[in-house]
């Protein structure tokens, strides 16, 4: 085992005896939400994955440690200090590990810990891609090209519609990594069930999702997966209304000059303002349902790797 990681003696056991596990990231806690929704919503995740046959390993960096499995305690930490913790994506880990500071992690660093940890399912909300403007900014998340090069795989609601939808599935073809739909053909744009742009395959059962990540490592093929799944038709926001608030959280973020890694956590904070908080309980939803599939796909996993 790495001398950095701790692995929660839950998490231990249930490697250990073959039992599924499911990783969580912690930026969402630190800075996707405000706190106290932030610590409710991570407490919450958890019994979802719990109740849906898996052990949750919510993933974060304590005191310079790299945790993968969290305490009550820790997870509280990491809400009420917000964005005073450090977001961590791999670029940071060492120097975070290095301080011995405190860092929520992304999902390429989320996907690090988890593939050291040996935990092979991540649920999250969405993943990063690339930015809007791009062309100009070079803003293109580290997560595609974790996802190009890391065994883990990971359960989203899309990418975050105030990306470039688009060039993220291009990005993500261009480096062989496989695009499933879940019950879909079309891509789900996180808040939004649907968008213009196809998934590369649809598949409508989360054993088959299994079956095909099996397949993919044990061909040998080297790389992680996206299972998009979309937001429940009750929490989905309508297309217009959310599009609006993403183009002028966009432009604020222009005007402010707010690049980098400070830019997911604006534009998201900044598009609840805009709809009134109705964003904010449509990502709580999302990462409720994506973390029940990410549940049930690391069990049927399992069952086909069980010795």
């Amino acid at each position: 085992m790495n001398k950095y990681l701790d692995i929660a003696p839950e998490v231990v056991e249930a490697l250990k005896n073959n039992i599924p596990v499911v990783a969580l990231e912690s930026t969402i806690i630190s800075h996707g939400m405000p706190y106290p929704q932030n610590v409710a919503t991570a407490l919450e995740v958890e019994k979802v994955i719990r109740q849906n046959g898996a052990v949750p390993a919510t993933i974060a960096i304590i005191k310079g440690r790299l945790k993968a499995g969290l305490s009550v305690e820790e997870i509280e930490l990491l809400g009420k200090e917000g964005h005073a913790v450090a977001k961590v994506s791999r670029r940071d880990l060492p120097f975070v590990v290095a301080a011995k500071t405190n860092g929520a992690t992304t999902v390429a660093a989320t996907m690090i810990v988890a593939a050291m940890a040996g935990i092979k399912v991540f649920a999250t909300g969405g993943i990063g891609g690339v930015h809007r403007g791009a062309e100009y900014s070079f803003d293109i998340s580290a997560d595609l090209q974790e996802l190009a090069h890391t065994n883990v795989a990971v359960v989203c609601a899309g990418a975050k519609s105030i990306l470039d939808l688009g060039l993220t599935t291009e990005y993500l073809e261009t480096f062989g990594v496989p695009l499933i739909g879940y019950q879909t053909k079309k891509l789900p744009a996180f808040f939004s069930r649907t968008s213009p742009f196809e998934v590369s395959v649809r598949l409508d059962s989360a054993e088959a999702i299994a079956s095909a990540i099996e397949a993919k490592w044990s061909i040998g093929l080297t790389g992680g997966v996206v299972i998009a799944n979309p937001i429940p038709e009750q929490y989905a926001m309508p297309e217009l209304e959310i599009n609006q608030a993403i183009e002028q959280a966009v432009a604020e973020s222009v005007e402010k000059g707010i690049i980098g890694k400070e830019s997911t956590p604006f534009l998201l904070a900044r598009v609840a303002e805009l709809t009134g908080g109705e964003s904010l309980n449509s990502n709580i939803n999302l990462v409720f349902n994506n973390a029940k599939l990410a549940a049930q796909i690391a069990v049927h996993y399992h069952k086909i790797i069980a010795p």
